[in-house]
């Protein structure tokens, strides 16, 4: 066995805090596992597009107690250099993120900081609020989101202004992100760390204030059947707060998803984004002839909506036609400010904002980029993440999201109209956009830096027929955006094309865009790309 390795698979055993996760490596190294030794010394876990983010396991390049203590201690060295006092942590239901919670409030006391801890697990967007609420320097929020139940993860955000970034309450970026990594690999014994049991559990007050500032979003309420589904996570008491307070009829659950189970036992990825996390969902709208059905992924920060199409059978949602709709209707009642998405998105929000005369900007992945972009009247991802309400939670929040498209489709009844109408008024403004999100996930992480790879060094001429006409190469920026880790392609026929690794989940993602006057045009051109891409993705 390499002996670099083995000498670091035994430092890391003798400073491991958690019995368990030392006894499985002290196993692996009996067996003299070199190659699932290897696999969990594969580098610590780094900041991605949302924070930490791993499988549950042992080592270095997993979350465990370990990771999350040293992740802990070397935030503690990044607050104490900007003289950063106080701090927030909060948790979803997964599994460890009690003991993750519990780890992190000790350190951090520990280091003499004023730490609070939400009372209970709780959506991430109540945490985001309450960093600003709060006026705390630093938040935490335990959570792997959307990915699997053998997931889970840390993200951290910044309140105020740190390092000349104004940050009010959002996720880190660069490079905040690389300075508390640093900060994490200089820690060289957690068993030295001081900790201590000296924070302070907040009460329900924070919630309530988080609920009453939310249902401010829908001042005329009606009694649209909705059908809600948390996925097992935590979104379902907050969001039926938030809907009973702003005055709608009580929603309907899908009860076999309603409470937090880190198992996820009727899904398999509880995303709602994946083929088949809604079937339950649509099920029970078809039961109860529902008007709207609502989702949350299992922290509640990202919204899904599905709807009845034309011939009355249900259908999700894109990102894309969420983001347009909430993008029209909140241009159409500001009078300035800016829309904001990612470079995957839509560019329907672009002439929406310039047809109401606001501005618009376009940022890289990640709602922590779109999250800094001042006056921020909306902002979103086409992954289902909203922004609607910057000024109580500046991050996406899929409940006040939900709350806001439940309001939209409200008004629109009283008018005879349905969300498919007012889709309808917007291609009809802005020419059809048609978007679809091609994900492939993989075993071996190498695999997405072998294709990015060959993409770079033998350039496409064409994609499906499609003659290329531009190819930027993201992590050379031409633009002021920072450089990342992706490629444009822009095609004949207004087809654009972005290829690029998830920084959350092992997967290569392809977003397609094509636009044209006539729907059918646009979803044909889409039908001829989809085998051609899928190729040359795998």
């Amino acid at each position: 066995m390499d002996s670099n390795l083995l000498a670091e698979v035994r430092a890391w055993i003798e400073d491991d805090p958690d019995t368990k996760t030392a006894a499985e490596l002290s196993a692996l190294l009996d067996a003299r596992d070199e190659s699932a030794l290897k696999k969990y010394f594969a580098g610590f876990l780094e900041f991605g597009t949302a924070g930490l983010r791993g499988p549950i396991g042992p080592g270095p390049s997993c979350m465990n107690q370990a990771v999350v203590g040293r992740t802990a201690a070397g935030l503690v060295k990044y607050m104490k250099e900007r003289s950063l006092t106080s701090v927030v942590i909060g948790r979803d239901a997964r599994h460890g993120s009690d003991i993750f919670e519990q780890i992190s409030a000790e350190i951090l006391s520990g280091a003499g900081l004023t730490v609070s801890v939400l009372p209970r697990p709780l959506p991430t967007p109540v945490l985001a609020f309450a960093v600003n609420e709060l006026h705390a320097d630093v938040g935490i929020m335990i959570t792997a989101s959307h990915n699997p139940g053998s997931d889970n993860g840390y993200k951290v955000y910044l309140g105020g202004v740190v390092d000349g970034v104004t940050y009010r309450g959002s996720q880190i970026i660069t490079p905040a992100d690389k300075q508390i990594s640093a900060h994490i690999k200089s820690i060289e014994s957690l068993k030295s760390i001081p900790r201590a049991k000296k924070w302070h559990i907040l009460d329900e007050n924070i919630v309530e204030k988080y609920v009453e500032r939310t249902k401010v979003l829908a001042p005329r309420p009606g009694d649209l059947k909705i059908v809600y589904t948390a996925m097992h996570g935590v979104g379902t008491k907050t969001l039926q707060r938030v809907f009973h307070r702003a005055g709608f009829a009580s929603l309907i659950l899908v009860e076999s998803q309603a409470q937090p189970d880190p198992d996820f036992p009727t899904l398999v990825f509880p995303n709602p984004e994946e083929a088949g996390a809604l079937d339950q969902a649509l099920e029970t709208a078809r039961t109860f002839d529902a008007d709207l059905v609502i989702a949350n992924d299992p922290d509640a920060d990202r919204c899904s909506v599905a709807i009845k199409d034309r011939d009355l059978s249900w259908r999700a949602l894109r990102g894309d036609e969420i983001g347009a709709i909430l993008g029209e209707v909140m241009a159409r009642s500001a009078k300035s400010g800016t829309l904001a998405n990612s470079i995957v998105s839509s560019s329907v929000l672009s002439k929406i904002a310039a047809r109401h005369n606001l501005n618009f900007e376009e940022t890289l992945t990640g709602f922590k980029y779109i999250a800094k972009i001042p006056n921020l009247i909306f902002g979103y991802e086409e992954a289902i993440g909203f922004c609607v309400d910057s000024q109580t939670v500046n991050d996406k929040d899929g409940i006040s999201a939900a709350l806001l498209m439940a309001q939209i489709a409200t008004d629109l009844s009283t008018e005879g109209k349905t969300l498919l109408d007012l889709l309808d008024e917007i291609w009809k403004t802005y020419d059809f956009h048609a978007t679809e999100q091609i994900s492939i996930r993989v075993n071996d992480l190498s695999t997405i830096s072998n294709l990015m790879k060959k993409l770079r060094n033998n350039p496409l001429s064409d994609i499906a027929g499609f003659k290329l006409l531009a190819m930027d190469d993201l992590a050379i920026p031409t633009n002021s955006l920072p450089p990342t880790d992706g490629i444009r392609f822009t095609l004949e026929q207004n087809i654009r094309i972005i290829i690029r690794p998830s920084g959350t989940e092992p997967k290569i993602k392809c977003y397609i865009e094509v636009v044209n006057e006539e729907k059918s045009v646009a979803l044909s051109l889409l039908e001829q790309l989809r085998p051609s891409l899928r190729e040359l993705l795998s």
